[in-house]
């Protein structure tokens, strides 16, 4: 994949292995893991380089797209953006996550805005769905904001830590994104 999105303060470029040492600092962070269903704490010193190779193998199978967030004018990256796609069903599940000490800056906001017009207007697709823990607002209203539609709350629908997590749900269709919803 070799896309590259700009927006007013932010490129969203290919996720590198050069990347490897500052996705591992920030995924480092509590804060940051316990909002994901993914990323372990302790985050294992050198698995950001793992990561990034296995998400470059699925990128080039075509079932996912995954983003670098840079700020304009300086190529470090300070969080990721990704959509997750499914083919047999036409749609993309969006995910991200932003470094710490970028928070409350709008970045995941801006970033999600144009993967979401990436995913209509590039890759087609029927639908766009994002889940965030219920006890993630700030994730949940990133989604709000670039005009996603509460679907649900999937009750203990994750298990995190040995506990059963509640998911929001959002989404938005093609024919909503077109006309402006």
């Amino acid at each position: 994949m070799t896309t590259t999105l700009t927006t007013a303060r932010l490129i969203l470029r290919p996720l590198a292995e050069t990347d490897a040492a500052r996705v591992e600092r920030y995924v480092s962070d509590p804060d940051i893991a316990k909002m994901t269903l993914n990323i372990p704490h302790p985050y294992p010193e050198g698995e950001a380089l793992t990561f990034i190779r296995s998400v470059q193998l699925r990128v080039e199978e075509g079932n996912n797209v995954v983003f670098a967030i840079t700020e304009q004018g300086i190529d470090d990256c300070i969080g990721a953006m990704s959509v997750r796609i499914e083919p047999a069903h036409n749609r993309g599940e969006l995910g991200y996550w932003i470094g710490k000490s970028h928070w409350g800056k709008g970045y995941a906001t801006e970033a999600a805005r144009a993967m979401l017009a990436y995913c209509f207007n590039e890759l087609k697709l029927h639908k766009c769905m994002a889940r965030a823990f219920a006890h993630n607002p700030a994730s949940w209203r990133v989604m709000e904001k670039i005009g996603l539609k509460e679907e649900g709350l999937m009750r203990q629908h994750f298990m995190r830590d040995g506990m059963y997590i509640d998911s929001k749900c959002y989404g938005l269709l093609r024919e909503e994104y077109l006309q402006g919803s």
